[in-house]
C-alpha cells in the first residue's frame, strides 16, 4: 500500500491543492485550512452556505497563496501576514480567535460570492484542541472540521463508483477532500485500522468520518445534487450518519510524499 495522492486546503471549504510533497507540523500538512471564511458575526462559513467557493482557484505559490476566479484579478495572500486586527471566530463548537487578513481580500470574496464575508488566518500561538474524546491533549488542527487530516483509499472509491446507477454522477477525490489518498488497499480496509505508518510519520486512525452535503456539491460547476449521499447511505449508513474515510491524528512531525508506503502497525 502506498500513499498516491497529497492534498492540502489552505482555505476551508475552498477547493485543494494537490502535492508531491508536504511538510507535517504540530497542525496538520503546513498551510492546511490556515485560512477560513467568516460572515460578520465570526461564525465559519463554507459550501454548506456558499456553493460558489468551490469555484474559487487556489494555488501555492512561492510569494504566497493565490486565489483566483475568472471575473477577477487574482488575490496574492502573503504566507505567514496578516493584518492587525483580531475578531472572536466560531468553528462548529470552538470559539477561537483569529486575524482578518486585509480589506482588500473581504472585498475580493464579497465581490465574488455577492455576500459580505470575511477573510481571517490562525496566529501561530493559538492552540485548538481536537475533541478529547479521540485525541489527547496535545493534539491540535487548524480550521478543519475536527481532525488534522481525513484519509481515504482509492478502492473504496471505486467500490462506491461501481454502485452509482447515473454514468454521469461518477464521482473523483475531489468531492470527499482527503488529505491522503492510499492505493494498493481493498475497499474500506482503512475501517480496521488502528494505527499506520506513511513515510517517517506515524498517525492513529481514531474516527470515521461522517459525510455532509459538501460532497453533492460538483467541484467543477458548484451545482448541487443527490451524490454520492444517496448511493453511500444504501450501505455506509450508521444511524442517522453517513461514512466515508478515516480521521487521523498524527505522532510527530516530519514530511510525506507521494509514493511513500504505508503499513499498519495495529488493527
Amino acid at each position: 500500500m502506498r500513499l498516491s495522492q497529497i492534498w492540502v486546503y489552505p482555505v476551508k471549504s475552498l477547493p485543494g491543492v494537490k502535492l508531491e510533497r508536504a511538510d507535517i507540523d504540530r497542525r496538520g500538512i503546513a498551510w492546511d485550512r490556515h485560512w477560513m471564511l467568516v460572515d460578520e458575526e465570526g461564525v465559519f462559513l463554507s459550501q454548506r452556505q456558499l456553493p460558489a467557493m468551490a469555484l474559487i482557484k487556489v494555488a501555492l505559490q512561492p510569494g504566497g497563496l493565490e486565489l483566483g476566479v475568472s471575473s477577477q484579478p487574482p488575490l496574492l495572500l502573503s504566507y505567514g501576514k496578516h493584518g492587525h486586527q483580531q475578531i472572536a471566530v466560531k468553528v462548529w463548537g470552538d470559539n477561537l480567535n483569529a486575524y482578518r487578513v486585509s480589506d482588500v481580500a473581504d472585498r475580493w470574496l464579497s465581490d465574488f460570492l455577492g455576500t459580505r464575508v470575511q477573510l481571517v488566518c490562525m496566529p501561530d500561538n493559538v492552540v485548538r484542541n481536537v475533541d478529547p474524546e479521540y485525541a489527547t491533549a496535545s493534539d491540535q488542527t487548524g480550521f478543519s472540521d475536527g481532525f488534522p487530516f481525513l484519509l481515504l483509499s482509492q478502492a473504496s472509491i471505486d467500490d462506491l463508483n461501481r454502485r452509482i446507477d447515473d454514468p454521469s454522477s461518477i464521482m473523483d477525490v475531489k468531492r470527499f477532500r482527503p488529505n491522503l489518498l492510499i492505493e494498493g488497499a481493498e475497499a474500506f480496509a482503512e475501517d480496521s485500522w488502528n494505527l499506520v505508518e506513511i513515510g517517517n510519520v506515524r498517525f492513529r486512525v481514531v474516527k470515521p468520518c461522517s459525510r455532509c452535503v459538501i460532497t453533492t456539491v460538483n467541484p467543477e460547476t458548484a451545482e448541487k445534487g443527490v451524490e454520492p449521499l444517496k448511493t453511500l447511505a444504501t450501505y455506509r449508513r450508521q444511524g442517522n450518519k453517513v461514512f466515508f474515510g478515516q480521521n487521523l491524528l498524527h505522532d510527530s512531525i516530519g514530511s510525506l510524499s507521494v509514493g511513500d508506503e504505508l503499513r499498519v502497525i495495529g488493527s
